[in-house]
């Protein structure tokens, strides 16, 4: 309950609660996946079972993934796990495990280890390569190597170390045989001064046919990595200086050609089963890691892969020395291990490591009119240049073909430019996409550039806009829809005020042979509806809105009083004038709201404010007020309980009035 003083001054008491162009480079797939690694040794790819095998010398094992880099098996106790060596059968991965004297066969198709063959106490095996029907390994350490053999041919292993003169090797040498010269065994030293040999193991045992030694500033002090061209021809060495890649003939190794570099740290070397050479560096400048890929006797790479990942202008990633790089059997990717600054591994795969980098660049206009002619024109570029008469396949998408249109294809110009014209028949956005499908040499590319492309104005319009209804009235609202192309469709929306819902749909379908679409609403708060029409080819989408009041349930009742009487068509209330009158608003309950209470008085001919003041009203919508005081009498007067929008403290409703009440005061 509340109550008021006076007519004249009320005072509150007591309360209740109440397109631009986008240009887009190779098709290529390339992929990078993380590695559960801690260092990284070697790298050999099983293209039977197309897997790739890692060996981790810090955490001892050898860990398989597919080509995406998925790990899918870790074999483990491999103490310093280093060189690999894959059969010709692709049945077992050999493993060099210097810290167990033990040259360890894993099974790859069940991924488990296969057997274990000692070397000898103290040997250290450390890099392995088959020939001459043996598995040889280079051994020893800093200071002392040499080459051994092991023979799996007969029914015990058979090990043979000191296949060289004590001396000739300083460190345990690199290793590496080719299929097509199977009694042919090339090493080099990653430790000492720049030393190569090349041995004949036909006989089963290492006679060195050719030998190049000593300190040579022109080639590199060591040979980080070296492999062998399929034939057996010629040995391929990444040095550790120098702007370019040496390549020796294997008869008297003699150098023969040198694939050219940037000025850089050469890291790597492989050289797949087709003669493709791929050498990887890091650049003195920035160390930014790259692997570099020629077509044998190039000197041009056929494609150049960054593995540049920057922060601050700092390279994240490097590879690593000897044992990084490894293609696929059949020539189809480049494997690569890279190591971050944050020591975390993680597999680069260099997808159609042959094929030379296309880009397409695609340029058509902003803007254009639907019916009228346009132009699009664009380049393909390629370091190989492009074949005579090479073309370029055109798709247009659109609202009429959302699934894309072939389009005629462009032929592409000597200078690698394009251009064809179009008259696109429907509006909106219109992407083309151009794509040049890539040959034996090329990869494949494609770019596409979107025209935002005009369309016919709509006409929409919803009824019943500024109305203002009883509470609770059933409204019905009329959406109508102009003359479109297609569309005929038309969604209606509903947005009441205070309901924290926002806009909701409350109706779609097709407007009828009126172009009009109609939905009832029972309006209890302010509400906004709107109508959405989703465009089609040729017309424009638009929206259209109506905003109409819905008031409230207001009513108010006098108490306490001794009778009642019809007075110029009204029902007075008398009241004795020691009496408080006992005045209850009855109104729809909404959080916070407040009823405002008015007081009038008649003089002089015309009912005159007497004051008013706002209460709130509690939880059930229910507001009771006293008035109290000295109450005059002869007066006639009345009273009525309003709902003001905004200041009853919320927007959720139109302004409403209750009914005046008549009232006096008697003895």
């Amino acid at each position: 309950m509340r109550s008021i003083s006076a007519v004249t001054a009320l005072a509150v008491t007591l309360g209740s609660v109440a397109l631009i162009g986008s240009a887009a480079g190779s098709a290529v797939a390339d992929s990078s996946a993380a590695l559960p690694i801690t260092s990284s040794g070697d790298i050999i790819v099983d293209g039977v079972h197309q897997r790739v095998f890692i060996s981790d010398p810090s955490g001892g094992k050898v860990v398989a993934t597919d080509y995406d880099g998925t790990v899918i098996g870790t074999i483990t106790s491999l103490p310093q796990a280093d060189g690999l060596e894959l059969s010709a059968d692709s049945a077992t991965v050999y493993v060099a495990v210097p810290g167990a004297d033990e040259i360890v066969a894993i099974d790859t198709a069940t991924l488990t280890e296969a057997g274990r063959y000692a070397t000898g106490d103290g040997t250290d095996p450390q890099h392995l390569a088959l020939a001459g029907g043996k598995l040889w390994f280079g051994y020893g350490s800093v200071g002392h190597g040499n080459i051994g053999s092991l023979d799996l041919s007969g029914g015990q292993p058979q090990v043979s170390l000191a296949q060289e003169a004590e001396g000739t090797w300083k460190d345990a040498p690199l290793l590496d045989s080719a299929p097509g010269a199977p009694d042919t065994l090339a090493a080099g030293s990653r430790q000492y001064y720049f030393t190569l040999g090349i041995y004949d193991v036909s006989s089963g045992t290492a006679d060195r046919t050719a030998f190049l030694g000593g300190q040579d500033a022109a080639i590199g002090n060591t040979a980080e990595d070296l492999a062998l061209t399929p034939d057996g021809t010629e040995l391929v060495v990444a040095t550790s200086a120098g702007d370019f890649q040496p390549v020796f003939r294997t008869s008297d190794l003699s150098q023969t050609i040198r694939y050219p570099s940037g000025y850089s740290a050469q890291r790597s070397v492989d050289v797949a089963p087709d003669g493709l050479v791929a050498v990887g560096t890091d650049t003195y400048a920035n160390f930014t890691p790259q692997v570099s890929i020629y077509k044998p006797g190039g000197t041009t790479p056929r494609r150049t892969a960054d593995f540049t990942d920057e922060q601050g202008g700092v390279a994240q990633e490097a590879l690593l020395d000897h044992g990084d790089l490894a293609f696929a059997p059949d020539s189809s990717r480049l494997f690569a291990v890279t190591h971050g600054l944050s020591n975390k591994y993680r597999l680069r795969v260099v997808t159609d490591p042959a094929k030379a980098v296309t880009t397409v660049t695609v340029n058509a206009p902003e803007t254009a009119a639907r019916a009228k002619s346009l132009t699009v024109s664009g380049q393909v570029t390629n370091t190989l240049g492009l074949p005579t008469g090479a073309t370029v396949a055109v798709i247009r998408t659109d609202l009429e073909s959302p699934n894309g249109k072939a389009l005629p294809a462009a032929t592409v110009k000597a200078d690698g430019t394009f251009s064809f014209t179009d008259i696109p028949p429907a509006g909106s956005k219109v992407t083309y996409k151009v794509s040049y499908a890539g040959d034996a040499d090329r990869t494949a590319a494609s770019a596409s550039d979107t025209v935002e492309v005009s369309r016919n104005a709509a006409t929409l319009t919803v009824n019943k806009n500024g109305a203002v209804y009883d509470y609770a009235s059933n409204v019905t609202f009329t959406a109508h829809l102009g003359t479109t192309y297609k569309n005929r469709t038309l969604s209606l929306y509903a947005d009441t005020a205070g309901d924290g819902k926002g806009k909701y749909l409350v109706k779609t379908g097709t407007v009828n042979s009126g172009g009009n679409l109609s939905v009832t609403l029972s309006l209890k708060r302010d509400t906004t509806v709107s109508a959405s029409f989703s465009g089609d080819a040729r017309t424009a989408p638009k929206t259209a809105t109506s905003r109409v009041g819905a008031k409230v349930k207001v009513s108010l009742s006098l108490s306490r009083y001794y009778k009642t009487a019809k007075v110029n068509g009204h029902t007075k209330y008398y009241f004795r004038k020691k009496t408080d009158p006992l005045l209850t608003t009855t109104m729809t309950a909404y959080p916070g709201r407040a009823q405002k209470l008015e007081f009038q008085i008649y003089s002089a001919g015309a009912w005159r404010s007497a004051g008013y003041d706002y209460f709130k009203l509690g939880s059930t919508g229910k507001s009771v007020v006293e008035l109290r005081g000295t109450h005059q009498t002869g007066y006639s007067m009345r009273v009525r309980s309003s709902y003001i929008d905004n200041s009853s403290n919320d927007t959720v409703n139109s302004t409403t009035h209750g009914s005046w009440k008549y009232f006096t005061f008697t003895n």
